[in-house]
């Protein structure tokens, strides 16, 4: 197969034209592999053809500057009612790490009406060292002094230090609105972005691999900028990257504080389950996909697990060492065990994490600890990006920005005196 990605590109949308969705799944890298099949290629195929009609015309693939290893791609397709983009992210074997449709034009990200450009300076870092160092962005604002900082981590999968989704960035939302409000912000790419194939080629990522090295680094990178006091940096993890954060607090004791934004504490796995059977229900995932994940996941918690079960069996094709160790890791313990100042954010409309089963693990976990403070947002889904009604997939891909409360309050904890914040208890 050529994979020069534009010819790639174009053949995945031959073969979804002509119904080859078998072929395409033989094209998935296995992470994206491990969560889509013919069926869901099938469904989603035919549900947006439901709106555009047949194809009539497809257009020439659009390439953009690689990033991370991969090429993103759109090629348009034309329907008797209307127009949508299939979406790819293609490596250099010709390998899917993403697949979407988006309709209509597809939409670049704007700044936030919070965050206008030219209030705040940006500087382009390296962060780690060594042939896994990835790039990243430091936000600085303007004025004198030194201030405060803070890390963001992105949540699960190969994610770019915006952790940009369809036409939305939300970590740079919250990079740039922080930034307005006096506090230095770090965000990289992942490594698993930056260095997908390298990465891949191991087969023994584990969380802690994937996040903690570079984390400490950001760390320890702000900690020694002029413009930041180092005793004032924090570290604020979205999703999975609330879930380790605090492991890199652990691994790095001069961590003021945690920011945790959707912060999943119930096993990944048995959510995994919930959130598929969710998707399942309202049509986003072919029936079948929950048996597959429910198997799955009873590998993860039965005693057959071992460092040689292969990927290909195990949840979003994350190998055997990602869950050994997540298996043993309580993220509220760790958490529990820190006695640092923690900050809460959890959305209500979040079908992922959810405030039934993982923020009721927090708030048992950290019942009458000093330092918690805990808020719900009740229009928000898991990106904190503000709705109503029940939240769904297709609702991530509409052009929007993190929720401007969420952004206020963030920003207020992380400048806030410390003695302050740790006499606030929990709110919510």
């Amino acid at each position: 197969m050529d994979a020069e990605p534009a010819a790639v590109a174009a053949r995945v949308v031959e073969l979804l034209r002509d119904g080859r969705f078998a072929d395409v799944e033989r094209m998935l890298a296995p992470p994206l592999r491990a969560v889509a099949s013919a069926k869901t290629l099938r469904a989603g195929w035919e549900g947006g053809l439901s709106e555009t009609g047949p194809v009539s015309a497809v257009g020439a693939p659009v390439c953009e500057t690689p990033a991370g290893g991969l090429v993103r791609v759109g090629v348009p397709v034309t329907g008797e009612r209307g127009g949508l983009t299939v979406v790819m992210s293609v490596d250099a074997t010709g390998l899917l790490h993403g697949l979407r449709l988006a309709h209509g034009p597809d939409a670049e990200w704007t700044p936030p009406p919070y965050a206008p450009p030219g209030t705040f300076d940006e500087e382009e870092v390296v962060v780690g060292s060594g042939p896994l160092a990835v790039p990243g962005t430091l936000s600085l604002p303007r004025g004198p002094g030194a201030g405060p900082g803070v890390v963001l981590l992105s949540g699960g999968g190969p994610f770019d230090r915006d952790a940009t989704f369809g036409p939305n960035k939300p970590l740079k939302d919250l990079a740039w609105g922080l930034a307005c409000g006096g506090v230095a912000v770090l965000r990289f790419d992942k490594v698993t972005y930056a260095h997908a194939e390298q990465v891949a080629a191991r087969g023994d990522l584990t969380m802690s691999a994937e996040y903690v090295p570079h984390a400490v680094a950001a760390v320890r990178l702000l900690q020694g900028h002029p413009a930041v006091d180092a005793r004032r940096v924090y570290v604020a993890g979205h999703s999975m990257g609330g879930k380790v954060a605090p492991m890199v607090a652990a691994a790095e004791p001069s961590v003021a504080g945690l920011a945790l934004l959707a912060g999943d504490a119930e096993p990944m796995h048995r959510a995994a389950v919930r959130v598929v059977r969710h998707l399942a229900s309202i049509g986003a995932l072919p029936a079948d996909a929950v048996e597959t994940i429910r198997r799955q996941a009873a590998l993860i918690d039965g005693p057959g697990l071992s460092a040689d079960t292969p990927a290909a069996e195990l949840p979003f094709g994350y190998p055997a060492a990602y869950w050994l160790e997540l298996r043993d890791y309580d993220s509220v313990a760790a958490a529990a065990a820190l006695g640092k100042p923690m900050l809460i954010l959890q959305g209500a409309r979040d079908y992922q994490v959810t405030v039934a089963d993982d923020l009721a693990l927090w708030r048992k976990g950290l019942a009458g600890r000093p330092g918690v403070t805990i808020r719900v947002y009740d229009a928000d889904d898991h990106l904190f990006f503000p709705g109503s009604g029940p939240s769904t997939p297709s609702g991530y891909q509409a052009p929007q920005h993190v929720d401007p409360a969420v952004v206020g309050d963030l920003t207020d904890w992380l400048t806030s005196p410390r003695g302050e914040a740790q006499r606030a208890g929990e709110r919510g």
